[in-house]
């Protein structure tokens, strides 16, 4: 099996927008899918870019992707990355392509001083949380996971 994982180029966008529908559509989020090919380039590769996108290529196809950016954990004092998406293309699954992924963020966060990597699962997702379980993650059942969006940012920010 040839996996290449390294971080993506900009004529790339379209094919990871094309991963990251996919991965709405399995996490039954569909309905809130925007992005952008103009907005994703412009966070990723644009000047004030902040985050990082890898990838995985198995013959020259994407079939995966991490998308992850910087955090900073206070009341540790720890530097880390919020892994805001990992995803393999369902074809693929079960080959060890997501963990090659997530290695490689890992090492990405080390050689960038950090000392952890945040994330969220949904409740329902099992196989995603054994497989971060079975590479040692650590569940927090304390935190509950909120936002300000929409009218609701919109109205804190006026």
């Amino acid at each position: 099996m040839e996996i290449e994982i390294r971080p993506a180029r900009p004529e790339e966008i379209p094919d990871v927008i094309r991963l990251m529908r996919e991965f709405a559509e399995f996490e039954k989020l569909l309905d809130s899918f925007e992005i952008t090919a103009e907005r994703f380039s412009e966070v990723v590769f644009g000047e004030n870019r902040f985050v990082e996108l890898m990838i995985a290529a198995k013959k020259g196809n994407l079939v995966g992707y991490a998308l992850f950016y910087p955090c900073f954990a206070s009341f540790k004092g720890q530097k880390g990355l919020f892994l805001e998406d990992i995803y393999v293309s369902s074809d693929y699954r079960g080959q060890g392509i997501g963990e090659l992924l997530l290695r490689e963020v890992a090492r990405f966060a080390r050689s960038q001083g950090c000392e952890r990597i945040d994330f969220q699962v949904l409740e329902w997702n099992a196989p995603a949380i054994a497989f971060y379980e079975k590479l040692g993650a650590k569940r927090n059942n304390d935190e509950r996971h909120f936002k300000f969006a929409g009218e609701a940012f919109r109205n804190l920010s006026s």
